[in-house]
């Protein structure tokens, strides 16, 4: 008989009989959440649980945690720091007890997907709708941005970040659609006038960016004359301004079909070559669930699939 294997000490193991290490899942939901309410629905406790156990949490660490910060938590930096490795050590866990893959049938994760306001207009309601037809005990959550931030990414329990190439990303990035460069005007501009003849007369409705966005390059390249009327900080008001009081705008072709769906709203082909506007998906790099990954991939083609006859 071979004698057991000679390990040393680890003088924090038996430490390690003392905690509660149920406690590490719901404290990772609520560090992510941000949320005693969301942090319970996620991990099937009720609140007063949650809320007994962020008590206990609080005095097993001997920190706060999470602290109010007007009608909201924030985590405290002890908390914060805390993210990476606990979501490290739960997937190592996981592996560990080898628990089946998901299973969007029977899972009841909150399905986290950041993007634009412009970009949840066009997506957000094929992908809710998809989600629940194939996971139907999953939370869709959506998250809205005008400009990513490096946390937008990571924080907040996102999975995955519909970007525009036009902003940067801090990690690798794949394109899931594209998006055609349109003129938009109001419907009752002269009908016989060229889309390249109401850029040159009718006051522009532009989004108020850091830098030009292709469209206005390339009629700046083309020496193309025209007058910026009104500047707006969200993309999605553009053609809701310009149906609404007038003007003339650039505009992706997803979004002015949407909502000349609601709005009357004269669309016409960009007339100058220009490039697609690209749309990508960044996935959470903390994200190590291959099979979850997979799945929602394959829904954010399927709800990104588009008819320009629409």
């Amino acid at each position: 008989m071979n004698p057991p294997p000679d390990h040393p000490a680890d003088p924090d193991l038996p430490r390690l009989a003392s905690v509660n290490l149920n406690l590490l899942v719901p404290l990772l939901a609520l560090l992510e959440e941000r949320s005693v309410t969301r942090a319970a629905a996620r991990v099937g406790m009720t609140q007063p649980a949650m809320s007994h156990a962020l008590g206990r949490m609080r005095r097993l660490l001997g920190d706060e945690l999470v602290v109010r910060q007007g009608s909201g938590l924030v985590l405290t930096p002890r908390g914060l720091e805390l993210i990476a490795p606990l979501r490290e050590v739960l997937r190592q866990t996981a592996r560990v007890v080898d628990f089946p893959g998901f299973d969007p049938a029977r899972d009841p994760r909150t399905v986290t997907v950041a993007m634009t306001s412009s970009t949840a207009f066009v997506v957000g309601p094929a992908l809710t709708r998809l989600i629940a037809q194939r996971a139907p005990h999953a939370t869709v959550r959506l998250r809205t941005f005008v400009e990513p931030r490096p946390a937008d990414f990571t924080d907040d329990g996102v999975d995955v970040v519909l970007l525009s190439e036009a902003f940067a990303a801090p990690y690798p990035r794949e394109r899931i659609y594209e998006n055609r460069w349109v003129v938009i005007a109001h419907p009752d501009t002269d009908p016989d006038a060229s889309a390249l003849e109401l850029l040159t007369t009718l006051p522009h409705v532009t989004y108020d960016a850091r830098q030009r966005v292709v469209p206005y390059a390339a009629l700046d390249a083309a020496a193309v004359p025209y007058r910026i009327g009104t500047l707006v900080s969200d993309f999605l008001l553009v053609p809701h301004l310009v149906a609404r009081a007038g003007g003339v705008a650039v505009h992706t072709l997803r979004v002015a079909s949407a909502l000349a769906a609601h709005t009357p709203l004269r669309i016409e082909e960009f007339p100058l070559p220009v490039p697609p506007l690209g749309i990508d998906a960044v996935w959470n790099p903390r994200l190590a669930d291959p099979e979850f990954i997979g799945w929602l991939r394959e829904i954010l083609v399927a709800a990104t699939s588009f008819d320009a006859r629409r």
